[in-house]
């Protein structure tokens, strides 16, 4: 057993504690959460620094890891998909060892849980001994293709069928984008999760062509589909952003967290809140930047009630796997929003997200969430380049 205490205590569930005391279990179980001021001070472990529940990373691509730095920034999302798609493929030996390296970053960057994204089983071995506990998204698209729809269901549900669970641990089938799943795919992805409250994660509005398509059948879409040889002449626009195709075929009973959300506006955003009450978003602010420069509209996202979460994306896309290194960009481009707030999108909105808040997410008795140290200024909770994490349990 542990006494641990520092300068200031996040329990992101209630406000913060000067001088906050957590006692833990060797298992990680949380005992007691108090002030110094009720423990004998020579019992106590004490850090300079504030004390915040592990991080919850809500979108992740791991088995795309071993394609770090070969994808050039800047592009915007098509050039970036077509990169990815062409340089994909490596050794089975490749694949499984930055796997297993980017788990350990995430493990040391302080991270407890991760909603990762699989469209192949390249990760499962990995998951099944990470001391990271994973909700496994086994994505799927047919490119709107609705012929397609019943064999790109059935050759991802034996992906889906490939992992096995670890205790803790979940998995869903889910659509990966509006752009790439027509209506017969997301009919069989939403019948095959019926039954008790999963999440089900979407990609959605990363690009200006993205909404083009669903408003009015225009935008760089229709040359990249032709450049696979993939027809849209069936395809009709609905006359409003891709959101709204998105939310007439998913769920509203599960849990939907939207990622990316680059273009999404405040009304679209509260169309979703309207639509189901179990909407989150996802936000991977290093990505946008290394893909499309620019950042989501967070101040229309908050005036919606966004229930917002942090991811990093993949090594594609970012230059590390790290939660920190989201909440210090997003406080450097999106100083308006204050260090409480980003936290709890980092720990407790994202273990919600994930149907993990039962343990994860904030430090209460009764929970194992996890704790970082964050080295920064106790007095002034504004997390710059040189603030660091370090992972206490």
């Amino acid at each position: 057993m542990r006494k641990i205490t520092c300068d200031r205590l996040y329990p992101v569930a209630q406000p913060p504690i000067e001088n906050g005391v957590v006692v833990v279990a060797d298992d990680g179980l949380i005992l007691q959460v108090g002030t110094a001021i009720d423990f004998d001070r020579s019992e106590l472990e004490y850090h300079r620094g504030v004390i915040v529940p592990g991080f919850v990373n809500a979108h992740c691509h791991l088995e795309l890891s071993h394609m770090k730095g070969k994808v050039p920034t800047g592009t915007g999302l098509i050039p970036f998909i077509t990169s990815v798609v062409q340089q994909r493929s490596a050794t089975s030996e490749m694949i499984a060892e930055a796997i297993r390296n980017a788990d350990a970053e995430m493990y040391q960057n302080g991270i407890v849980a991760v909603g990762d994204i699989s469209n192949t089983a390249d990760t499962f071995a990995r998951k099944a001994a990470s001391p990271i506990r994973y909700y496994t998204f086994v994505e799927m698209f047919d490119f709107l293709q609705d012929d397609q729809a019943e064999h790109c269901f059935e050759q991802y549900h034996a992906v889906f069928e490939q992992l096995t669970l670890p205790p803790g641990h979940r998995k869903t089938c889910v659509p990966h984008a509006p752009y790439t799943v027509s209506p017969s795919l997301f009919a069989k992805i939403r019948t095959f999760n019926t039954g008790p409250q999963q999440t089900v994660s979407i990609h959605n509005q990363e690009m200006e062509a993205e909404n083009a398509l669903f408003r009015n059948k225009t935008g760089a879409l229709i040359p990249f589909y032709e450049g696979f040889d993939l027809s849209l002449a069936h395809f009709s626009p609905i006359g409003a952003g891709s959101i709204h195709y998105a939310l007439m075929h998913l769920d509203p009973d599960q849990r939907t967290l939207f990622v990316h959300n680059t273009l999404t506006t405040e009304e679209e955003a509260r169309a979703a809140h309207a639509w189901s009450e179990h909407v989150y978003w996802a936000t991977c602010p290093n990505a946008n930047l290394y893909i499309e420069n620019r950042l989501p509209d967070y101040a229309a996202l908050g005036a919606a009630g966004a229930r917002i979460t942090i991811g990093t994306d993949s090594l594609t896309s970012n230059w590390q796997l790290s939660v920190l290194e989201e909440m210090k960009t997003i406080m450097r481009y999106q100083s308006f929003i204050p260090f409480d707030e980003i936290l709890q999108w980092a720990t407790l909105n994202g273990a919600h997200a994930l149907g993990f808040a039962e343990t994860l997410g904030s430090i209460e008795a009764g929970k194992r969430p996890g704790l970082n140290l964050l080295e920064m200024d106790a007095a002034d909770p504004v997390l710059t380049n040189g603030t660091s994490v370090v992972r206490l349990v």
